[in-house]
């Protein structure tokens, strides 16, 4: 074994943390934090040491495959495969328009640049509607920030006087740098405090000067009793607000009216408790916030994203050290549509023109470029003239991650083509026309484009630990594969391009130019034609980061100063980014910023935060003073997905990531709740909803709150055994779950709501 240290990255969360590991074979024998990683710095949580888990998946391809008629699958050379594959496609697209085919996915955790290719494809089939997990969880939140700041935003809690966590449990999911290390110099510091929002006693809440244990789906009530109490109180940053927000009149009108006292009985939070933190982050010199899934998978959803919002701009916590900041990304995660961008929801059209406003069948808003994953079901099932005919799924699994699996199979099945791109044989390649199997994160040149630092923003190109599995293609190959087979760029397109590559990047550059110059249409398939002509001059093994070229020209373009901060100016600053992207095995900082940079960045007007959104006036004068909808046939409410120190994201399938011993999706019940139902630890239950059922076993569990039951995240994977079975381990959530359970202004699901019973097993 070589005793050489590698870097690379955890794929767990979205902060990808640096690692160095050492292989053997086609192993990662050792682990441990990279200390030159520009954002991680030689921090590590535990859940990283099992990374060989992702590599060794027991149910991973090396040949694409074709469904049989009867269901079974045959395996199939790649020149076939491509050529079907887009035959087939553009098939659709000719009778039907590329409006008719639908995109889903782009990359699993830290598996980013399949989104960067696909998009060439994309074009070349004329495909007009994505969806990827992003609007299962934070398009209501992007929907609100386009209409009240125009921006991205993240948050500095390392510098923050008041950390206030909304839904989230920093401990086990992360979300900014070194989140555990921070946690702890927060709860040590008697000058700073802590505010967790959530249901349970997470260990983030544990750790908390203020634990606001909320009903479930009562979040929006919670908040906006803390605004109200800004109000009444007086406690808003008034002179910070007539400096920085507009709009404020009608909302100040409608929190002065909101009923704090009710408000604090339908949360079940003590007045005083809710009067407290709301004055600790009023008396903060700075207060940085942040929700997550807890309430962004829950009731009143994008209400509670504003009403987080408002508290923002009451407090002044905004584009200041320490408090919530516009971050500069390398490359926007989102693209096109309309909420996302500039924040409308819809467009006029002449009569008889199509609005790609919106999905074409349920009318949802397209936010961030992306239709509601909850609504994809209903945009197939139906004999509605503009319905998705066909789907591209790529580095995701929406059978087994949106809600309502039986309905999304069934869904896939109507269609007339799918196509799977994976790593693995998953629950959705299971049902696809044709899988074809990509190389693993560890085998190729990845990165990940959540890049959201408050001042030394960095990005990680990872460098392959081992060469692609037999029979597999990284993304870039597949995608430049189909365009070709589709017509959108040949030889004629890629030699002189590849010629000028060969010399350097200055001749690339300019060789670019007078080609687009020349026929414009090719940038639509740019990063494909990228990895055609410059791959191949890469150094070995790297050819997947060329569309990384493209990349780092756009953002030189976009940013210049932050670029130029960051040592990258001049014409062909975007070259110079590139060569140290790929020098900087660890990672590279791409650009410097400074919080109050941030006012720069607000394309709201004025360049002021805007506080008043009609919709979200309207949804908060309308909560229901009696609390969010219960069912008395189904008394608890199931949060479906916890995420666990024991559990991981789904890519990883391979049930050797559980160590031995650990429980598999246990349902975490508060002992007073099972003492009733006359359940022991460990007794065999079935979880119910009216969807469907599961059999689980009962984790007495301390920090549930009555009437509160949880599971997992991460599990209920159909994966090989080492016989050559298919067996589930653990409850497959999305079986429990309805689709029509979800936001009404984005579609976002329930997922942590669902009406649930506990019934003994025998």
């Amino acid at each position: 074994m070589s005793e050489n240290w590698k870097p690379t990255a955890c794929v767990i969360c979205s902060l990808n943390c640096g690692l160095e590991v050492q292989t053997e074979g086609g192993r990662i024998t050792r682990i441990r934090a990279d200390k030159n990683h520009p954002v991680s710095q030689g921090y590590l949580c535990e859940k990283a040491q099992r990374m060989d888990a992702y590599q060794q998946g027991r149910d991973r391809l090396s040949s694409p495959m074709r469904r049989r008629p009867d269901g079974s699958y045959e395996a199939i050379d790649w020149d076939t495969a491509i050529t079907e594959v887009a035959a087939r496609l553009a098939a659709v697209r000719d009778a039907h328009g590329g409006e008719s085919i639908l995109y889903y996915g782009g990359g699993a955790q830290a598996n980013h640049l399949p989104g960067v290719y696909s998009q060439s494809t994309l074009a070349a089939l004329g495909v007009r509607y994505r969806s990827n997990a992003l609007a299962q969880e934070k398009t209501g939140e992007a929907w609100v920030q386009a209409r009240m700041f125009g921006c991205g935003m993240h948050h500095d809690f390392e510098h923050a006087e008041v950390a206030l966590f909304i839904g989230k449990n920093p401990w086990q999911s992360h979300g900014f740098p070194r989140a555990r290390l921070v946690l702890r110099e927060i709860a040590a510091d008697p000058n700073r405090a802590m505010i967790v929002i959530d249901p349970r006693r997470s260990e983030t809440a544990a750790m908390a000067d203020y634990h606001l244990a909320i009903r479930p789906g009562t979040d929006a009530w919670c908040l906006a009793a803390l605004a109200a109490i800004l109000v009444q109180e007086g406690l808003e940053n008034r002179e910070w607000m007539q400096a920085h927000v507009v709009n404020e009149g009608p909302v100040l009108d409608a929190l002065s009216r909101i009923p704090v006292s009710a408000f604090a009985d339908v949360c079940g939070v003590d007045e005083t408790l809710l009067r407290a933190a709301a004055w600790r982050m009023a008396t903060a010199e700075t207060l940085a916030s942040m929700e997550d899934l807890g309430m962004q998978m829950g009731v009143h959803s994008t209400l509670g994203s504003y009403l987080h919002r408002l508290i923002i701009g009451l407090t002044g916590a905004f584009g200041r050290k320490g408090t919530s900041y516009a971050f500069v990304p390398f490359r926007p995660l989102g693209s096109g549509g309309g909420g996302g961008a500039s924040g409308k929801t819809s467009s006029t059209s002449a009569p008889g023109e199509r609005n790609f406003r919106r999905s074409p069948v349920t009318g949802f808003p397209v936010i961030m470029g992306l239709i509601p994953c909850n609504a994809i079901s209903e945009e197939i099932l139906t004999d509605h003239p503009h319905r998705f005919r066909a789907m591209i799924i790529e580095s995701s699994n929406p059978v087994h991650s949106l809600a309502d699996t039986a309905r999304m199979r069934e869904a896939l099945r109507a269609l007339d083509v799918s196509v799977v791109i994976d790593i693995a044989m998953t629950e959705t390649a299971r049902e696809a026309d044709y899988v074809l199997p990509a190389a693993s994160q560890f085998e190729k040149a990845e990165a990940s484009f959540f890049n959201f630092e408050p001042e030394a923003n960095a990005f990680h190109l990872r460098r392959p630990l081992f060469p692609p599995r037999e029979g597999t293609l990284e993304e870039g190959a597949i995608h430049a594969r189909l365009c070709a087979a589709l017509g959108a760029f040949g030889e004629a397109e890629i030699a002189p391009l590849r010629a000028a590559a060969q010399q350097s990047l200055d001749h690339l550059a300019m060789a670019f130019m007078q080609l687009m110059g020349a026929n414009p249409g090719l940038m639509r398939v740019a990063s494909a034609l990228l990895y055609s002509a410059l791959g191949p001059a890469l150094p070995e093994g790297m050819g997947n980061a060329a569309g990384i070229w493209g990349v780092a020209q756009l953002f030189a373009g976009a940013f210049p100063q932050e670029a130029e901060r960051a040592g990258y100016a001049g014409p062909l600053a975007g070259n110079r980014l590139f060569e140290a992207i790929l020098d900087s095995p660890s990672g590279v900082v791409f650009a410097r910023q400074q919080a109050e940079d941030s006012w720069q960045r607000l394309r709201s007007p004025g360049g002021q935060i805007n506080l008043y959104i009609p919709e979200m006036v309207e949804a908060l004068q309308a909560l229901d003073p009696q609390g969010p909808p219960r069912d008395p046939d189904y008394p608890f409410i199931l949060s479906a997905g916890e995420r666990r120190t024991e559990t991981s994201n789904t890519s990883i399938r391979n049930p050797d990531w559980l160590r031995k011993g650990e429980l598999v999706s246990t349902l975490r019940v508060h002992p007073e709740d099972a003492a009733m139902l006359g359940l022991a630890d460990g007794a065999p239950v079935h979880i119910v909803t009216r969807r469907s059922r599961a059999r689980t076993l009962v984790e007495l569990h301390e920090g549930s709150r009555r009437g509160h039951v949880s599971l997992p995240n991460g599990l209920g994977l159909d994966v090989l055994s080492p016989g050559g079975e298919v067996q589930r381990h653990g409850v497959a959530l999305n079986e429990l779950t309805d689709y029509r359970w979800r936001d009404p202004i984005v579609g976002t699901p329930w997922h942590k709501y669902v009406p649930a019973r506990i019934e003994p097993v025998g």
